[in-house]
């Protein structure tokens, strides 16, 4: 079995873990190809992981949600199955903690795990083209995303005026802060934040969730997997950010376009059997009435 590992290089532990995490894997036979600021950080012989991911049979993450959605912008165009050790506070995406870390590659070796396919985003960035003010037709720039896409103002505390259109039919105006734009996955990050709703995350479906709104009349809408959704900044400002999973993206000016859609690369997520989306709900965010029932 080789195991590509991507870390957050910063953890203070991270050299103990990788320790503990070399002497498993050499326990089972496990191969680990590590990333390269991985390799800077805690050591180790062989090419990094983005100079041989070929054949690699799954990519470990070591962090929080943040560090899983990176690795899955790596894995997911690749074919390779993402699971996620918990580093951080929440972990919602992870599959186990630090203290199952040893499990966790003995269940790997022996397929005693569960693979969910998550559906993507393919995310385009169309400026407006010179003095036309009119959005280019392909996109300039393209970003992966398991989570969501973000249109907001960055530091501006101004509002935003956009237009929304699902394929070809407009869905309206809107004046927000900005808007998510989210996966199944995602409703239950910035979306949910926001107000969106909780998606199953095997639901083919995507949500386009206002933030702060002028309006009572503008709400979260959700619509299939196949569709398209557009959004136009009718704002004639600058520096109006597109955030990728919180973690990329680039910027577009008044008369410039979002556009999302099913990227054809699903991630794969593998999660634990004993796992299931409302255990974790509850248990991750304390959802619902977590009080014991009264005598």
């Amino acid at each position: 079995m080789r195991l590509g590992v991507l870390s957050q290089p910063h953890h203070p532990a991270l050299r103990d873990i990788m320790d503990r995490l070399r002497a498993s894997a050499e326990e089972i036979g496990a191969e680990l190809v590590l990333t390269a600021d991985l390799l800077a950080v805690a050591g180790g012989d062989g090419p990094a992981l983005e100079d041989d991911a070929a054949d690699v049979d799954f990519l470990l993450t070591l962090g929080g949600d943040g560090t899983l959605l990176r690795g899955a912008r790596f894995a997911g165009p690749l074919n390779v199955p993402v699971v996620g050790c918990n580093l951080g506070k929440l972990g919602f995406l992870t599959a186990v903690q630090l203290d199952q870390l040893e499990d966790l590659l003995c269940r790997l070796r022996d397929g005693d795990y569960a693979e969910e396919r998550r559906l993507a985003l393919q995310v385009g960035l169309h400026p407006a083209e010179g003095g036309s003010g009119t959005a280019a037709a392909e996109p300039t720039e393209t970003f992966y995303a398991l989570n969501d896409a973000v249109v907001h103002k960055g530091g501006f505390a101004r509002l935003i005026s956009m237009r929304v259109w699902v394929n070809e039919e407009e869905i309206g105006q809107y004046s927000a802060d900005g808007i998510v734009l989210a996966t199944a996955t995602g409703s239950t990050a910035y979306s949910l934040s926001a107000g969106g709703p909780i998606l199953f995350p095997s639901l083919g479906a995507l949500v386009a969730t206002p933030i702060c709104p002028h309006t009572m009349s503008i709400r979260p809408v959700v619509v299939p997997a196949d569709a398209t959704i557009s959004v136009e900044i009718l704002s004639r400002m600058d520096g109006i950010l597109v955030t990728v999973d919180g973690q990329s993206g680039g910027r577009l000016g008044g008369g410039g376009r979002v556009s999302v859609q099913r990227s054809p690369h699903p991630v794969r997520l593998i999660r634990m059997p004993d796992q299931n989306f409302f255990s974790v709900l509850r248990q991750k965010m304390r959802w619902g009435d977590v009080r014991p029932a009264a005598d």
